[in-house]
């Protein structure tokens, strides 16, 4: 027998629309077209100018043959454009590559060759670092340079126009739609490669715009938040937050620089509601001078992700009228996916088994279906008993599309029909989710995610350095900083001073080693590097 259900009930305009947060900004500029939806210094804009420039940057590409599945990389710190750019670009069917701003110009150059990026938004801060990039491209794109106001340091111009006369040729009114399929690629970001070249994560409509709900619903984000913009828009799309405050008609504050003055005056100036970061925000506020900081009268929220915040800095944080709530994911999960969910029952506990409680990583984003814990081989989830050790596996639809041109690495990331983080962790009896380390000896600074293999793959460059390792050594303000455990080649001697000047000039600076430890390496049987126990020796330092 038929079933009924599926029978003379298809999809069809008027009951189905993929999915995308392109919709959110059309809503917010119809329903609240007078509040400012972006502030950047002085410069205040309402929804409906930035609806209306967004429209004139898609236009804009579009003139200029750019079109569906064609790639535009942006290299800019958190100013307006690169709000603009989350609409823009995917409006014109594009996809948006945000480039991290520290990265070296080797990386850079790979990246845009590798993601194929036919446009180049690129600020005028960065101009050294894109110029030496374009060099090593064999096909340069167009390059159009934002020209910030609020920047008044060194930097050319790359291109041949700036953005502003860029979007001039474009129209207000320009007739956009939502994609065809909501599987379609709305955004590439790469990550910091743990072996050889960072690879490309391909986002989804869908999963965009989901996720940007899930930020409202783990967070419980309030229609007009005021949000500050500390976390780069560069970090896995600002962990979907340009979405999702356009989502609820909130207000993006831009800033150029992470400072905690700046951030201070924004609580005071402008009501900053909600913010986001690493650790070290936390530590500037509430190590800030005392002529650095402003009172203010709100209640504000941040969201941290990375290492797990200190009591201290947590209770410093309480003190100061901010509110922390702790959250873990990945670049391959569009940001946080996963939310230290506070209970009620919690806020009577002292401060230290407060701060105990919020380190650990939590339970799913209502977004996320799938959370678990298992061995990395045969996928049986552990005990809950904070106890046993094993991979964290993840699924649902805000699961990247796959890593761009690399079937090898989708196919081994899904195995099993879950993603495979390569984080280690426990399961607590209550169900929330403990990280305990990191399989792929990533190292996370300052939020920035650090490869150990290509920071040992520049210190073996080194014409004294005959072995090399890298671990992270746990930091006060910036979580972990790579620390470098060098054995020098028979007869030849060379300094710490040394070995970080040779690193500087190969890699970005957050990526530099800022210890060096000289001397054997511990190895196995087999002679592989015992990393463990360098951990160790970095912990005591």
């Amino acid at each position: 027998m038929t079933n009924p259900y599926a029978r003379d009930m298809d999809k069809n305009a008027a009951n189905y629309t993929p999915l995308s947060p392109l919709s959110f900004l059309e809503r917010t500029a119809s329903v609240y077209p007078d509040r400012i939806g972006v502030v950047h210094g002085t410069l205040k804009r309402t929804w409906r100018e930035i609806y209306r420039r967004s429209r004139r940057l898609a236009s804009a590409l579009a003139q200029h043959g750019i079109g569906k599945g064609d790639t535009v990389a942006v290299m800019a710190p958190n100013v307006p454009e690169m709000v603009e750019c989350h609409f823009g670009v995917p409006m014109a069917g594009a996809v948006l590559n945000a480039l991290n701003t520290r990265l070296d110009a080797a990386t850079i150059a790979f990246i845009l060759e590798h993601g194929e990026a036919k446009v180049l938004i690129t600020d005028r801060e960065f101009a050294g670092t894109i110029a030496a990039a374009l060099k090593q491209v064999r096909v340069r794109p167009l390059v159009i340079d934002i020209d910030d106001p609020l920047y008044d340091g060194p930097g050319e111009h790359l291109g041949s126009l700036d953005y502003e006369a860029f979007i001039a040729d474009g129209d207000p009114d320009f007739a956009w739609h939502l994609p065809a399929d909501e599987w379609d690629a709305i955004s590439l970001n790469y990550t910091s490669g743990t072996t050889g070249d960072p690879k490309g994560v391909v986002y989804h409509h869908r999963g965009a715009y989901l996720n940007a709900l899930g930020n409202v619903l783990a967070w419980n984000m309030p229609r007009h938040a005021v949000y500050l913009w500390t976390l780069p828009m560069f970090h896995c799309n600002g962990w979907c937050f340009p979405w999702t405050v356009t989502a609820q008609a909130g207000t993006h504050v831009c800033l150029r620089r992470v400072e905690a003055k700046a951030i201070y005056d924004a609580f005071a100036d402008h009501g900053v509601t909600h913010l986001c970061g690493a650790p070290i925000v936390m530590g500037l506020l509430v190590n800030a001078k005392p002529e650095e900081r402003r009172d203010f009268p709100q209640q504000v929220e941040m969201m941290t992700a990375a290492a797990p915040p200190p009591a201290s800095i947590i209770q410093g944080m309480e003190a100061l009228g901010i509110k922390v709530t702790h959250v873990y994911g990945l670049t391959e999960v569009y940001g946080p996916v996963v939310v230290c969910a506070w209970q009620p029952e919690w806020d009577t506990l002292p401060v230290e088994e407060q701060a105990r409680i919020k380190a650990r990583q939590g339970v799913n984003y209502p977004v996320l279906e799938g959370l678990m814990v298992a061995d990395p081989e045969t996928l049986a989830p552990v005990p809950a008993d904070a106890a046993t050790m094993g991979e964290v596996f993840m699924r649902g639809n805000v699961v990247m599309k796959g890593y761009l041109k690399n079937p090898a690495a989708t196919e081994k990331a899904f195995r099993g029909g879950w993603f495979h983080t390569g984080d280690l962790g426990v399961l607590h009896p209550d169900g929330y989710v403990e990280l305990k380390d990191r399989s792929k000896d990533i190292i996370i600074s300052g939020g920035e995610n650090i490869s150990t293999i290509e920071v040992e793959g520049v210190l073996y460059r080194h014409p004294a350095v005959m072995e090399a390792a890298v671990v992270a050594r746990p930091d006060e303000k910036w979580g972990e900083t790579p620390c470098a455990f060098v054995n020098p080649k028979p007869g030849q001697s060379v300094t710490e001073a040394e070995i970080i000047a040779f690193c500087r000039q190969h890699l970005a600076g957050f990526k530099v080693p800022k210890t060096v430890i000289f001397g054997d390496l511990p190895k196995t049987s087999t002679g592989k590097v015992q990393k463990f126990v360098l951990r160790d020796k970095a912990r005591e330092l």
